[in-house]
């Protein structure tokens, strides 16, 4: 005769008694999880591992230091057995059985009136997975199934839109330097879920391809501006369609806060009333230097690292930056979006006390397939970016890091 599936339920043990036998590695595992539910716990046990030790010293379970005796059980809701002892595992189990106590055992599952399934979390939800085949039994492949559904929610390659809890808004995501695998794995469940996208032109391009046929796509770039300013008409264009009920992504590159004028989108958003979200993104002003091998900071070379904006030249009165200071740092200088300014900022620098022969690295389309790395001085960097055809976007590392790295660290 067949034997008959366990029936999932979950169990809410918040403020119920909870007894662990055995103070090992099985408890070390599921404890977290059982303090997480609210669980009263108690431990017996006559030692414990240092992890589970230092959960009884911060009051998060109550340890008494000794075997398991018949009673330890009464007035129990859910039992865990895991001790080392088989004979006393066995009396335990048989005292649940009196008591009605839901019993998991560690050393014979068979034995046991409950198991753990293999548990995995998400964003509010809980994934659980048991065999339903005892004949097959297999931890590994259970705990693989539970893995494979719980990276699918979190990088939105298994796509499970909310329809009750849903709330429309816009989410400012930051998409990383342009490697589409480098976006966080919020950011990814988040664009699995928008009905519409803004994205920028230096946003990770790939990401948008993988996006469902009914989400609406709109290039940043494009946006009719009528007699708005562009950033202007993007604010009007995130807010619009928030205010149609639907789920908004902003696909920035990089980080929104990192010259991406993300708090400007979220100052207008605010403005009108629009829930907005902020999720950071990897900024190209550490990620593409460390792709193209090289630090921005290093023992013995670079102690500090400084990014600064490039699109107005020094000597421009629109200019925030204090030049004169960078040249006199001795640690690294990140310059973004200044390539066709790279003339004016090496003379300024020099001019400032940088040497004309300290080493810059100039890394075009980083992290992505296109990648490349042009290596020159101050003194030569104009002109190699001239003679080498060097364009947008490029990160610009400036200082003695450039030569310490093995090189493109990219696989």
């Amino acid at each position: 005769m067949a034997e008959h599936p366990a029936y999932p339920v979950g169990l809410r043990l918040t403020g119920r008694r909870v007894v662990v036998l055995g103070g090992g590695q099985v408890a070390q595992r599921r404890l977290p999880a059982l303090i997480a539910a609210g669980a009263d716990v108690h431990l017996v046990s006559p030692e414990a591992t240092p992890s589970v030790e230092a959960m009884a010293d911060a009051g998060e379970i109550t340890w008494t230091r000794r075997q398991y005796e018949d009673g330890d059980l009464a007035d129990t809701w859910y039992a865990l057995i895991a001790t080392s002892d088989h004979e006393a595992n066995s009396r335990a189990s048989a005292e649940a059985e009196r008591h009605r106590t839901w019993c998991v055992r560690s050393d014979d599952a068979d034995a046991a009136t409950a198991w753990t399934p293999a548990t995995g979390h998400s964003e509010g939800v809980t994934v659980a997975v048991l065999t339903t085949d005892a004949r097959g039994r297999d931890p590994r492949h259970t705990a693989a199934i539970r893995d494979a559904v719980v990276e699918g929610l979190r990088d939105g390659t298994l796509v499970a839109p909310h329809y009750r809890t849903r709330t429309p808004g816009v989410a400012l995501v930051g998409g990383g330097p342009g490697d589409p695998d480098l976006i966080t794995v919020r950011g990814r469940r988040l664009l699995a879920e928008a009905d519409v996208v803004i994205a920028d032109r230096l946003g990770p391009r790939d990401l948008l391809a993988e996006l469902p046929p009914h989400v609406e796509v709109i290039d940043a770039a494009k946006i009719p501006y009528g007699r708005y300013m562009a950033q202007e008409a993007i604010n009007n264009a995130l807010i619009e369609h928030a205010k149609q009920g639907k789920s908004v992504v902003r696909l920035k590159g990089g980080d929104p806060f990192v010259f991406g004028r993300g708090m400007e989108e979220a100052q207008a958003l605010a403005e009108a009333g629009i829930a907005c979200t902020v999720v950071p993104g990897i900024s190209s002003s550490v990620s593409v230097p460390g792709a193209a091998g090289i630090p921005v900071t290093h023992r013995g070379v670079a102690h500090e690292f400084t990014v600064v904006s490039g699109h107005v030249a020094p000597d421009d009165e629109r200019s925030l930056v204090d030049w004169r200071s960078l040249g006199r740092l001795r640690g690294t200088l990140v310059v973004l979006m200044g390539v066709d300014k790279i003339g004016a900022i090496a003379r300024t620098l020099m001019d400032n006390g940088k040497a004309a022969d300290t080493p810059v690295a100039l890394v075009q389309e980083g992290t992505t397939a296109a990648q490349r790395r042009v290596d020159a001085t101050l003194e030569t960097v104009a002109e190699t970016v001239r003679t080498e055809d060097v364009r947008p976007p490029a990160v610009i590392v400036i200082g003695e890091v450039v030569n310490v790295g093995p090189g493109d660290l990219r696989r």
